[in-house]
């Protein structure tokens, strides 16, 4: 560059003009053999050829069988772009990911080779660039052959399922998983682009962010990269305060501290606002001219993780700006198997469901990805937690190069870009791998092998405390906190719960009385909409081919069976069916919220399994596929609301539990009535509540009020007022209560946006829900799993874009309840 003259780092995105094709010799259909295809950049292949015409959809039905040859097919990305060179230093081509085994080629020299999804990777090209065109070429092996050759290579490893997902960096979920589809993707699938710079760049900002005392500190680490041997300055102002550090010559790291006095602080959900400061940083010249800058709003917070023994075990407590906060919180999955259709918009309305059902954490689970930097926005922004997993799930991971290196810059590359956010709180090692390690006979089949302990108990920690030794790290998911305790210790740690489920019925979730209940999850299939969306089975039935396509759990329909034969009436139908499942489901989740929530002071957080799904699929989630919300989603808005009463089993007999997580003292009267199903009293007493902040109180019922005459035909009924929502016990499974026959009358009114539906119940009518999908897949509803006394009414409002026929909207198979199915 001419001598004296500064120029400011520059951008040029390289994202049209792209193309796809199969690699030459790829056992290929015959109109996609020697095809150049349109592809979108950042994308994929798999959305590439269906934008085409050129594959169905992968989620509807079975195809996604019909396109297993895509994940073993070689793929070519090619572009030629316009570039008039200057008398820039440097010229980079940085690619901030890439799926997954790539060759990069420009102007017909090699510029270098990736193996992993989860990091990014910049090129010095400078020296390859023309006046004019430039062809850049992104060649794309197969993921399946190079993850086999490194399993043949290292000595195969157990892991849950038959796919060798863990012999590569890479969403592990797209290999499948017990609620996913087999979609082996490959592209382009974040942002590429050349970045033009002379004599420095900034290679790194990390601000390390404190609260002590009043005052908010922020450690500033910055590295940069040079080419010329200058001193440089870099400049940092926050929150009306100022700082500069100077980088001598030769040096590639300066590190600035700017202390704010009283600043906003950032809270979670719930706990106060989420106060964010612009933090702007930039690196000059020794003239004083700007080089490079980096800006991003970070938040003042501190973090705590309370470990220390007590006479229960060993807690695993969360305080934030030192408020001990009771995690409510679901665990996330990537919302699609394709990344690039996940827009911010789309997150969006993820984050404000799991907002309205009272979530305030969302753990990011350790088989898809790092999250993208929207998810982490919007979780600053709407004052959600995060705990993100590494991404380690649920095999046996080999250590050995050139493993072992990439995950140390896989690491180290995000928990330097993630450290800005105040909504993540904690970074966890892996998903149950030491669990696995211990309980799932790895041991014999591993014979000495490396399985990833030294990740997740020396990697790891050491680059999170040396990066950012402002959050938690803790080893895995489940894990006692010691190599002396098994992993999954209800007692110690956190626990993941699944022989419920699994084995057991859900009712014995009330056995454990843990200290964090990091997954826990019941099945249930999707919305009737998103389900006739996806599935063209005629008749459709639980077992029919589409149906036990989009069932992934290895023996989910008998498990489900089974529930339905422990707690509810036979169905006579697939409506039926569908209504108990989603129904048993919702009634799974919220016993066991609200049990682990009567035992706050012991447990300090539940994390369901899960709040989202990736495609149309028989699953945990509360949200399904299309992000239509199943009942699980309503029964887990009223088990994790601010103020909880529940009734609970206490040695022998019942207590009225009433849980207050709101920043208020809770007082109210709480009358506790043992009715009939007709409504007759035969028992009642009043209890006066005084609940402080953030805690628990558990008051005995009388033994004459928890013991029914007639167990079939009584149920308990605890009111505190219009703060919480009211508890129900009923002292029978409904299989075997003796419910009369449902009757109602209902009104169909027109309101602004939809339709009212006002139910007066004439009998009890136990957990009544509208499914206002069924007739339009545009439908929502406000409420759902609403019991009604006789004489109770209730108003549903349906939203939708026109309206709904009135008859239909008050008739089975859209208004259903329990009694409803004992009557057919």
């Amino acid at each position: 560059m001419t001598e004296g003259a500064v120029k400011v780092l520059s951008r040029q995105a390289l994202h049209d003009g792209w193309t796809l094709r199969a690699a030459a010799g790829a056992p290929v259909p015959d109109d996609i053999a020697g095809r150049a295809v349109p592809a979108t950049v950042p994308g994929s292949v798999h959305t590439d050829l269906l934008a085409a015409g050129l594959i169905p959809d992968p989620y509807l039905d079975d195809n996604e069988r019909a396109l297993a040859w895509i994940g073993r097919t070689d793929w070519v990305y090619r572009t030629t772009f316009a570039h008039q060179p200057g008398d820039d230093d440097r010229v980079d081509l940085v690619c901030a990911g890439l799926d997954t085994v790539a060759t990069l080629t420009l102007n017909g020299v090699e510029v270098g080779r990736t193996e992993n999804m989860h990091r990014g990777y910049r090129f010095d090209v400078r020296s390859l660039l023309r006046d004019g065109d430039n062809d850049l070429v992104v060649a794309f092996d197969s993921a399946y052959r190079y993850a086999e050759a490194q399993q043949e290579r290292l000595g195969d490893r157990p892991n849950a399922y038959p796919e060798p997902f863990h012999f590569i960096r890479k969403m592990a979920c797209n290999f499948g998983w017990d609620w996913g589809p087999t979609l082996v993707t490959a592209g382009i699938w974040q942002e590429i682009g050349l970045h033009a710079w002379s004599t420095a760049r900034l290679a790194t900002v990390r601000p390390l962010v404190t609260v002590a005392g009043r005052d908010g500190q922020v450690e500033l680490h910055v590295e940069v990269e040079r080419v010329a041997a200058v001193p440089l300055t870099v400049r940092a102002t926050v929150a009306g305060v100022s700082a500069e550090g100077v980088v001598p010559a030769g040096q590639r790291t300066a590190v600035l501290t700017l202390t704010v006095a009283e600043p906003a602080l950032w809270w979670p959900r719930g706990y106060g606002e989420q106060a964010r400061h612009p933090l702007e940083v930039t690196l000059h010249a020794p003239d004083g001219e700007v080089l490079d800058s980096w800006s991003q709003r970070i938040g003042f917070r501190s973090v705590r993780l309370n470990t220390s023994a007590d006479e229960h075990g060993t807690p695993f407590e969360l305080s934030v700006n030192d408020v001990p906060v009771f995690v409510r919180g679901v665990n996330w999955i990537p919302d699609d198997v394709f990344p690039t259709r996940v827009t911010r918009e789309r997150l969006a309305e993820r984050f404000d469901q799991a907002l309205a059902a009272n979530v305030n954490l969302l753990r990011v689970w350790g088989g898809g990805r790092y999250e993208s930097a929207d998810f982490y926005d919007l979780a600053d922004e709407r004052g959600l937690l995060v705990q993100q997993d590494f991404l380690f799930a649920c095999a046996a991971y080999p250590e050995e190069e050139p493993f072992g290196s990439e995950v140390a810059a896989e690491a180290a590359e995000q928990v330097t870009r993630l450290a800005p956010h105040p909504s993540l709180v904690l970074w966890t090692g892996n998903n149950e791998n030491i669990w696995g390690w211990h309980d799932w006979d790895w041991q014999q089949a591993l014979a000495g092998r490396t399985w990833g302990r030294g990740y997740y108990l020396d990697v790891l920690p050491r680059i999170v405390g040396e990066l950012d030794p402002t959050r938690p790290y803790w080893p895995g998911s489940p894990w006692s906190g010691t190599d002396e305790i098994h992993p999954n210790d209800p007692a110690h740690g956190t626990t993941h719960i699944w022989d419920v489920w699994n084995t057991d019925d859900y009712v014995k979730y009330r056995e454990y009385v843990p200290r964090f209940v990091a997954e826990f999850g019941y099945q249930g299939p999707p919305t009737y909409a998103t389900l006739r969306r996806a599935i063209s089975d005629e008749p459709l039935a639980y077992d029919s081919p589409g149906m036990a396509h989009h069932q992934k759990a290895a023996g989910g329909d008998a498990k489900l069976q089974r529930g339905l034969d422990a707690h509810l009436p036979a169905p006579a139908d697939f409506d039926d069916w569908h209504y108990l499942t989603q129904l048993n489901q919702a009634r799974a989740i919220q016993l066991g919220v609200e049990h682990f929530r009567s035992h706050r002071g012991v447990c300090a957080g539940t994390i369901v399994w899960q709040l989202n799904d990736c495609w149309p699929v028989t699953s945990w989630s509360a949200v399904d596929g299309d992000g239509r919300r199943k009942p699980l989603w309503y029964a887990l808005r009223h088990a994790y609301a601010d103020r909880l009463l529940t009734v609970q089993p206490r040695e022998g007999g019942l207590a009225l539990v009433a849980v207050n997580d709101g920043g208020t003292p809770w007082r109210a009267s709480a009358s506790v009535t043992r009715l009939t199903l007709t409504g007759d009293s035969r028992a009642k007493t009043t209890l006066e509540l005084d609940v402080p902040a953030y805690s628990t109180v558990t008051l005995a019922l009388p033994a004459d009020l928890a013991r029914p005459e007639e167990a079939r035909r009584e149920l308990l009924v605890a009111s505190a007022g219009p703060s919480a929502r009211r508890a129900l016990w009923f002292f029978a499974k409904d299989r075997d209560v003796e419910w009369p026959t449902a009757a109602w009358d209902a009104t169909v009114e027109p309101v602004d946006g939809g339709q009212r539906v006002r139910v007066a119940a004439r009998t009890v009518l136990r957990d009544l829900t509208l499914y206002a999908d069924r007739l339009d897949p545009a439908a929502s509803v406000d409420e759902a799993l609403v019991t009604l006394l006789p004489g109770e009414s209730v108003a549903f409002t349906v939203r939708s874009a026109g309206p709904l026929d009135p008859a239909a909207l008050v008739a089975r198979p859209v208004l259903r309840c329990v009694n409803d199915i004992a009557r057919s």
